[in-house]
């Protein structure tokens, strides 16, 4: 439902947690682009439409396995493009609640781009729920190591295709981002299970406390981070606000803003 943004901006100054949720329009105002549909992606990514490929076609692992250097010209060029990314000032403002109102709080996204761990939040709190392009592995894969991905892509636009394909340093063989991809059968999500296991430690210290989540940019396409936001609306003292421009409808008495992640986070500003 829609809401009182001042009765919004008071369930943020009277919870003792946040929970921040986050899907990829968190990162448009950041200036990255909007993969909604085959027409975004190709917007984007024009080479790929000449091609024919979707967004599901160029994020799969089969790439890396037929042809590494076009599987990383995908990744690679967005790896590029995280790290030249600043994130906008919508984190800043998140940060600034967190310590004004003295709340414990825990990052769950969808977001495989690091940018929360940028704007200043601690790695211990973030849970990516499809990995991290800054992670590694071996795309066999040969064992369970997943390492930081520290390498420099030069990509070829008109082709996508990057100069360099990542090595595993065990193997020798192709490595891959550890994200998980579409029709993935080898994402190792060792990493991931440890970030889910220190948040579920962080839920199970919050039982009988008012609990706020604010979930922003996520899209019902891979409704992952929606679900998980409407699941914790379903536990006693746990109120969700939900800031999307396309998609803002939430039921059961939570809160709905029909804007974009920056928007949305300035408006409820105002208010507290």
């Amino acid at each position: 439902m829609r809401c009182d943004y001042a009765a919004a901006a008071r369930l943020i100054a009277q919870a003792d947690a946040l929970i921040i949720t986050a899907g990829a329009g968190m990162g448009v105002d950041s200036g990255l682009p909007d993969f909604r549909g085959d027409q975004g992606f190709w917007q984007a990514y024009p080479m790929y439409a000449s091609l024919g490929l979707s967004f599901i076609d160029a994020a799969n692992p089969r790439h890396f396995e037929q042809d590494p250097l076009f599987g990383w010209g995908f990744y690679g060029h967005r790896t590029n493009l995280y790290r030249q990314t600043e994130p906008h000032a919508g984190f800043q403002l998140l940060l600034d609640w967190i310590e004004r109102f003295n709340l414990d709080s825990f990052v769950v996204t969808s977001n495989v781009d690091g940018q929360f761990q940028k704007a200043g939040f601690d790695e211990r709190t973030v849970l990516e729920v499809h990995g991290s392009i800054h992670y590694l592995q071996c795309i066999e894969p040969c064992c369970h190591d997943v390492w930081p991905n520290e390498l420099d892509f030069v990509i070829d636009i008109s082709t996508m295709r990057a100069h360099r394909s990542a090595a595993c340093p065990n193997c020798g063989g192709v490595a891959r981002p550890n994200i998980l991809m579409f029709g993935d059968y080898s994402w190792l999500s060792d990493r991931t299970s440890a970030q889910e296991d220190r948040f579920s430690r962080f839920l199970s210290k919050l039982s009988g406390k008012k609990l706020a989540v604010i979930e922003m940019g996520a899209g019902s396409a891979i409704p992952t981070i929606r679900r998980m936001s409407e699941d914790l609306g379903r536990q006693p003292g746990v109120s969700v606000i939900r800031i999307n421009p396309r998609e803002p409808q939430i039921s059961g008495g939570h809160c709905s803003i029909n804007l974009g992640a920056l928007e949305g986070l300035k408006l409820l500003e105002r208010y507290l």
